[in-house]
């Protein structure tokens, strides 16, 4: 239980900034997509190693680059949509990474691959959660103003400079290893739960990234504290509980949450009206 709370404090640092980036890019739903493109590098890393963490992070790493270039490609030289070329691609990596999980392993392999085994992190997992959100933390902060001035006014930044595309690059390249982090936690299915769900909660308590990335950091820390807390002392799942207790901070501040919560859009009081 330390070591899950370890890893998944760790995951908490580092996936919710990149959640909010990718709620303010309107691009949540392709973060859903990444995870799943994943899957068919990390059925090819077990099916090489079994249960290993390196070769099924490499393999994962590799695959959800591999599909978010491609994607990346298929955009920038048809008429298809960004989310139309990622929703075809992570079809295809689901499918074919369930077929390979099933070729030699068994049930229980595929749900700990589809479900993740929080409580099995070892010290090589927590090492490469804790350098995933090193990584992360600084390679946000050295690409903070352009990945704000491409959230605001994208046409501006591709007029005042040539930064867009290696910025857009890099952000899937963080994307990518934080859904390889969530992997070793959370499974390939829940991967993105600690990723959206902070960031979107967040949005009902402050307006601006000073606010949204620190409360969407604590949100998936209280997530993780009380997910892990109520899986032990009630004999759960750790990781749908993980995920669940954030879904119900996220449902807590969609109904009192002062930045547009609905009890406050109700009770507001109305201007007065000649």
């Amino acid at each position: 239980m330390r070591r899950a709370l370890a890893g998944c404090f760790a995951l908490s640092l580092s996936a919710p900034p990149v959640g909010v980036f990718l709620m303010l890019r309107r691009m949540s739903l392709m973060s859903d997509a990444m995870s799943h493109a994943i899957l068919p590098g990390a059925a090819i890393g077990f099916l090489v190693a079994g249960l290993s963490l390196p070769a099924m992070t490499i393999g994962g790493l590799a695959a959800g680059l591999l599909v978010a270039l491609l994607a990346g490609i298929v955009t920038r030289t048809t008429s298809i949509k960004e989310d139309a070329s990622l929703a075809a691609f992570y079809l295809i990596s689901l499918a074919a990474g369930v077929l390979l999980v099933s070729l030699r392993g068994s049930q229980i392999d595929l749900l700990h691959i589809l479900f993740g085994t929080v409580l099995a992190l070892d010290d090589p997992a927590l090492m490469l959660l804790g350098g995933i959100a090193t990584v992360t933390l600084f390679a946000l902060a050295a690409l903070y103003r352009p990945l704000v001035m491409e959230c605001v006014d994208p046409l501006f930044l591709r007029t005042v400079s040539r930064a867009g595309g290696p910025v857009h690059y890099a952000f899937l390249g963080l994307v990518v290893m934080n859904l390889v982090g969530g992997f070793q936690a959370l499974g390939t299915l829940l991967a993105v739960g600690l990723m959206l769900l902070p960031a979107i909660t967040a949005r009902f308590w402050a307006t601006d990234l000073s606010g949204l990335i620190p409360i969407a950091m604590l949100v998936a820390i209280l997530s993780s504290f009380v997910g892990l807390t109520a899986s032990y002392r009630a004999d759960l799942p750790t990781g749908p509980s993980i995920v669940l207790a954030a879904g119900i901070l996220y449902l807590g501040s969609l109904l009192f949450g002062p930045r547009g919560g609905l009890v406050w859009r109700l009770f507001r009081p109305r201007h007065l009206e000649g």
